[in-house]
């Protein structure tokens, strides 16, 4: 029996050419609609990003171009309307003056309880009672102590508190009361002198509270500290009294004195003096250049303060040609000057500025309008000077100068030289250590630390921040900051390329990975440097600025700036290795 093989049919091999409507299965992988979406998306992202970092870097540019030498050769129109002022130095840089006073609370407790006792002593005049309310350093003082009298005093200042003593009842300020008192002259006193400040002319002072009742105040390239000082510390107090000329002590006061003989004076007349009187000197500069002093036997009684001026402008008699504060005073005080010119016709008005005599006139008629003038021997600074104080507002407590200290602007040209070298060093040791450790990888990191101090020093020029000597190490401590993210990146890509993956996928997995470690290191340093700035004073507090703005700027050039680069390098060709 033989054996048969059996062959299917075999039908012959066609070759055709594929149809152009049927293209290949990897034609269409690799043209598929989808990829060109994706890829346009991707670039659009790029370019996006590319964009936002060069207008970044443009307003930095516009914004710190004041601090450069290239600012003097802008055209006038660009200085004008552009940015011009920069990055401000700090007292420590160019220095100026740094002053800390004590506002004398106690002072101000005693001008509220005369204040209170001149009220009061208008309105028991007023009911008939035949008291006397005396104002004494420990309080008001009545005699005899009526039922009817305590019971107005009662009824209109029930924040007075009585007490028996040897001379009769005396009535002071509760605990309470003068507490508040004193806070409110603080602040008070923190927004006058950062009033007289900017009427002075500075650039970027600091005036903060310290402590319960001190206040620092730094002026930084002040060249006239003495001016600035008498400025700032006058408590330009003003106030309308009555000469007293009926008394005998007045025929035998001096017709003047000389500057140092004033205390010699007050000793040989005290014990002459009526109570409610004492002695004040006017100051009077002769044709060649001597000055006297002009004793005045004035009451204590103070008829009107400056609290009700409204306007002090400096004017020239036309007469003698000599500068004098013209003043104004609001529709209450305007009325109350027409009453008291009203009822002392004849008589000499004093005007008192800080228990110096300006002015004595002899009051013609009853003033209405509102309007007076301070006259007196000064120069036209001296003039504006007093304008300034009176427009500022009175002190309602005088300050007491506890701390002068004047830094000399050689100093702040070293510690600049200084900062200048760190800043330069740290900054190369940090792209030398990124390129031999990283290679290409590390070129990109430095790219970001350059980024990263443009846009540092264009921010604070932008806020017109106060650059001093902590200002400078909070730079340095950015520039380490600014690559601390990027090693972080680094690492992660370094751990995936072990893995296995591609360049591409190395660097978007590290990324992704290290995106919230950098966060939330950043995020725990701003909130430190708030800390900071909140609760620390001027040179702390720029610390923390430049701290602040460098670890958000990080952010930044670390996420938004080397990641550009990456992408760039990726969409150009395709990278088969990574230098890291």
């Amino acid at each position: 029996m033989g054996l048969k093989h059996f062959c299917p049919e075999k039908k012959p091999a066609v070759f055709r050419e594929p149809s152009p409507l049927a293209p290949s299965e990897a034609f269409r992988a690799k043209y598929r609609p989808n990829s060109f979406s994706e890829e346009n998306r991707l670039k659009k992202k790029i370019y996006w990003r590319l964009g936002l970092i060069g207008a970044t870097v443009l307003l930095s540019v516009v914004f710190f171009l004041p601090n450069t030498p290239l600012f003097r050769y802008m055209p006038s129109w660009w200085r004008q309307h552009m940015p011009n002022r920069g990055v401000v130095l700090g007292l420590d840089l160019q220095g100026g003056i740094h002053l800390v006073f004590e506002v004398q609370g106690e002072e101000a407790v005693q001008s509220t309880l005369e204040r209170i006792g001149r009220a009061l002593r208008d309105a028991l005049r007023e009911k008939g009672l035949e008291v006397e309310l005396k104002s004494t350093r420990e309080g008001l003082l009545l005699s005899p102590p009526s039922p009817e009298a305590r019971r107005l005093i009662q009824q209109e200042y029930p924040q007075l508190v009585p007490k028996e003593g040897p001379q009769g009842l005396l009535y002071v300020l509760g605990a309470e009361e003068a507490r508040e008192i004193k806070r409110s002259a603080v602040e008070q006193a923190l927004e006058t002198i950062r009033n007289r400040v900017d009427a002075f002319g500075v650039a970027e002072p600091t005036i903060h509270r310290q402590g319960e009742s001190e206040i620092v105040v730094q002026l930084p390239g002040v060249k006239e500290p003495e001016r600035a000082i008498e400025l700032i510390g006058k408590t330009a107090r003003l106030e309308f009294r009555l000469l007293e000329e009926e008394a005998p002590v007045a025929a035998e006061l001096p017709a003047f004195i000389y500057p140092g003989q004033e205390e010699e004076l007050l000793a040989e007349f005290a014990p002459k003096l009526p109570q409610d009187v004492e002695i004040l000197f006017g100051r009077q500069v002769d044709e060649d250049g001597t000055v006297r002093k002009i004793p005045y036997l004035v009451k204590k009684e103070v008829l009107l303060t400056g609290d009700f001026l409204t306007e002090a402008r400096v004017a020239i008699d036309q007469r003698f040609n000599e500068p004098y504060v013209s003043i104004k005073f609001d529709p209450e005080g305007a009325k109350l000057f027409e009453e008291i010119t009203g009822r002392h016709v004849q008589q000499r008005l004093a005007i008192v500025l800080d228990g110096t005599v300006y002015s004595a006139p002899v009051i013609r008629e009853r003033i209405s309008g509102g309007e007076a003038q301070i006259e007196g021997a000064f120069s036209l600074q001296e003039a504006r000077d007093l304008a300034i104080v009176l427009r500022a507002g009175a002190l309602k407590a005088p300050l007491k100068m506890l701390q002068n200290v004047t830094v000399g602007p050689s100093l702040g040209r070293d510690s600049i030289q200084a900062g200048k070298r760190a800043g330069i060093v740290a900054a190369l040791l940090v792209v030398l250590f990124m390129v031999l450790y990283y290679r290409l990888s590390g070129v990109i990191a430095d790219f970001a630390l350059v980024l990263n101090i443009l846009l540092l020093l264009g921010a604070m020029a932008s806020l017109n921040a106060t650059l001093t000597l902590p200002g400078i190490a909070g730079i340095i401590l950015a520039v380490g900051m600014a690559v601390d993210s990027n090693v972080l990146m680094f690492e992660r890509m370094r751990e995936e390329l072990r893995a296995g993956k591609t360049p591409k996928a190395a660097v978007e997995s590290g990324y992704q990975k290290a995106f919230w470690t950098i966060f939330d290191s950043h995020v725990t340093t701003l909130i430190t440097a708030a800390v900071l700035f909140q609760f620390g004073t001027g040179p702390i507090k720029g610390f923390a600025i430049t701290l602040s703005l460098g670890v958000a700027i990080n952010l930044f050039t670390a996420l938004v700036g080397t990641k550009t680069i990456f992408d760039l390098l990726h969409m150009r060709r395709e990278v088969r290795s990574l230098s890291i």
